[in-house]
């Protein structure tokens, strides 16, 4: 189907999509999209470097007429993020995305697409290659292993980059120019437990949930949407405090910055409860379909008896604090923005749960906009899980982005906006990770802002980008860089 990509409008940038889509880039694995940067800039003959830490930066001269206007840095991320559904056989270190036209849409078969920052590298590739485009002088910064630590972003040292203005092409609806978004900190807790011998005349089961939508743990976190480890802690409790249920594995979620969409448990019960237990949790399992009808109509929770019983299990002491600490740890909304509407200021994602052979771990993602309460809601998560005797871990902080409502390159942004669509475009904060902020602690006078195409689904296997928004997005972006300000 790369064909049919490449043959979309524009083309320039389509084609360059579907060369960088070609090449495997998974986060802190970006040594082979890393070269493929380094010899796309060197076979134009620009200016191409790559920092200590992976950066590439592409410099490239102003065009005729245009040398008098400010230096652009225009920037993205070349990482993506690698989730396939479980019946997706695909191996994204060694394979490029398949990609396929769904009406107005451009989809992955069955794994995330890697709009999200494909597209917003792509569109940098396609204007430095260009000998038409109108633009002042770029430095096109291409940072490395956004989505899983910022790390790229945090390593740029000050001195690298000349630029007055900055255009972060990585926001994910396309009436939106963005001023600001959420830092964030990881925060992980870990565990030791003795197993156990499983009892005589127990019965196995395997606990899967499965059909979630799944999503971006910032900017879909408030669309209520089902967290697989939540749901699955939801069963064992019940499982736990009814039948005695004993978990031998458990295995939910991947990445912090998903929202889990699938998770699986290995379990134990006495077998005098067998009957009673199946019907018991069949109604609990009707209630949380009903709850999640809306949000999540694909959802499925599937019980599944085993023949072989499982060697060891946790015991029921460890058990108890175990389901009870998942249960009272907070995932989703924890404030609103009072200075935006309807913006999430504060949130977590209990991201990933795994739990067998002794151990177990608890990965989540808290993100706010403001540092305070960012640190208030990771105290909150490491004193239920410090309670119930796990070692808890902060890690990964990053800043978040404060807006600047007087930005001058916003001024022209908005201007070009309303004139291209006859209305005025949405200025806004974000509670996704952008990487402005940290940018900015090196570059603190320099003028950002952050916009890009309608993207949905990012992070998760129904990610998929709008083929109008893109055409939308690119005439947006080739009058920006004509009306930089002078010098």
């Amino acid at each position: 189907m790369s064909h049919e990509i490449r043959n979309l409008e524009p083309k320039a940038l389509w084609n360059k999509f579907s060369d960088l889509n070609a090449v495997p880039r998974p986060s802190k694995k970006e040594e082979r999209v890393i070269a493929f940067m380094m010899e796309f800039g060197k076979k134009l003959g620009l200016d191409t470097i790559q920092d200590k830490v992976g950066n590439v930066i592409i410099k490239k001269p102003a065009s005729s007429g245009m040398e008098n206007r400010k230096t652009v840095v225009l920037q993205s991320h070349l990482d993506m993020v690698h989730q396939k559904n479980n019946d997706t056989d695909f191996d994204f270190d060694t394979q490029g995305i398949e990609m396929y036209v769904d009406e107005d849409w451009v989809r992955a078969k069955g794994t995330t697409l890697g709009a999200d920052n494909g597209i917003g590298v792509a569109t940098i590739m396609a204007i430095l290659e260009s000998t038409e485009i109108k633009h002042p002088a770029i430095e096109a910064l291409f940072t490395i292993d956004e989505e899983t630590g910022m790390t790229g972003a945090m390593g740029l040292e000050g001195g690298m980059l000349e630029g007055e203005i900055l255009l972060n092409l990585d926001t994910e609806e396309d009436d939106e120019i963005d001023i600001g978004c959420a830092g964030g900190i990881d925060v992980t807790a870990e565990a030791e437990y003795d197993e156990e011998e499983v009892p005589e005349s127990s019965v196995a089961y395997t606990i899967t949930v499965k059909g979630l939508n799944g999503g971006h743990s910032g900017m879909d976190i408030h669309k209520g949407l089902g967290n697989a480890n939540k749901i699955m802690n939801r069963l064992l409790f019940e499982g736990f405090d009814n039948f005695g249920l004993q978990i031998s594995q458990i295995k939910g979620g991947s990445l912090r910055n998903a929202i889990p969409r699938e998770s699986v448990a290995q379990v134990i019960i006495a077998q005098v409860y067998d009957d009673a237990f199946v019907y018991d949790m069949q109604q609990i399992v009707n209630e949380i379909k009903t709850e999640l009808a809306t949000t999540e109509p694909a959802l499925e929770i599937v019980f599944e008896k085993q023949e072989k019983l499982p060697a060891k299990v946790m015991p029921p002491v460890a058990q108890f604090y175990f389901v009870r600490a998942m249960y009272a740890a907070h995932n989703g909304v924890y404030r609103m923005s009072a200075d935006f509407d309807d913006l999430v200021e504060t949130s977590n994602n209990i991201a990933k749960v795994e739990v067998g052979n002794g151990k177990l771990s608890i990965q989540c993602l808290t993100r706010s906009s403001v540092e305070s309460s960012k640190m208030d809601l990771a105290n909150a998560l490491r004193a239920t899980f410090e309670l119930m005797g796990c070692e808890v871990t902060f890690s990964g902080s990053y800043p978040g982005w404060t807006p600047n409502p007087k930005s001058e390159i916003l001024d022209v942004l908005t201007s070009i906006y309303e004139k291209q669509n006859g209305h005025q475009a949405n200025v806004v904060a974000c509670h996704a990770g952008l990487e402005c902020g940290i940018l900015g602690t090196n570059y603190p006078d320099m003028d950002m802002i952050s916009f890009g195409p309608t993207i949905r689904g990012a992070h998760s296997p129904v990610e998929r980008v709008s083929i109008s928004s893109v055409q939308k997005y690119w005439k947006f972006v080739l009058e920006i860089l004509e009306n930089i300000p002078q010098k």
